[in-house]
């Protein structure tokens, strides 16, 4: 006998999609990287450019919020000790 939530696959992807937690720190953190990106180009710090692209792929292609939160707060950590260190 099958239930009526067996064959909601799609729908349930769509949830998580629009999932308020997700869609603010994917926001949030897509934002960040959009200016660690930013400041890399223009100050031609290779560090913060590819700190800053890999934190806005952080926040598209991870679905948990908390996962994406400590990931991209990692990078940042990560980005700026490279920066620091004169890399």
């Amino acid at each position: 006998m099958a239930t009526a939530d067996a064959d909601d696959g799609p729908s349930r992807l769509r949830w998580y999609m629009f999932d308020m937690n997700n869609l603010l720190a994917s926001l949030l953190w897509g934002a960040v990287g959009t200016g660690f990106f930013i400041y890399g180009k223009r100050c031609g710090v290779s560090p913060a450019l590819i700190g800053g692209l890999a934190i806005i792929g952080v926040s598209y292609f991870v679905g948990s919020a908390l996962f994406m939160s400590l990931i991209s707060v990692g990078l940042i950590a990560g980005t700026v000790g490279f920066i620091r260190h004169g890399y």
